[in-house]
C-alpha cells in the first residue's frame, strides 16, 4: 500500500502488448531495447514494475500506478518512446 497526499493506493495494472497478425518480431535484441524504454518511463512517471516479461509476439507489464497519474498516461509515454527509439 503506497500513499500519497490525502489517499492510500494499491492499484496494480496488467498491461499486454501484442504484434499485428500475433507475428513473432520481438526478438531478443528488439525485447532487451523495449524493455530498457519500459524501464526509463516507469522510473520517470514513479511507477514500479513488478512484472515484465516479452515473448515473440507479445509483451506482458505489471506494473504499479498512482491513481491521480493514470495508467493511460504511462501506455502512452511507454508506446511514444518506443516508436521514436525504434
Amino acid at each position: 500500500m503506497e500513499k500519497n497526499g490525502n489517499i492510500a493506493f494499491d492499484c496494480k495494472y496488467h498491461v499486454v502488448w501484442c504484434t499485428k497478425y500475433r507475428r513473432r518480431v520481438l526478438s531478443s535484441e528488439i525485447e532487451v531495447a523495449l524493455k530498457q524504454i519500459v524501464s526509463d518511463v516507469c522510473e520517470e512517471r514513479n511507477a514500479t514494475i513488478l512484472e515484465m516479461e516479452g515473448d515473440g509476439d507479445h509483451f506482458h507489464l505489471l506494473v504499479a500506478v498512482d491513481p491521480q497519474y493514470r495508467i493511460h498516461r504511462l501506455v502512452k509515454q511507454i508506446k511514444g518512446r518506443s516508436i521514436v527509439g525504434s
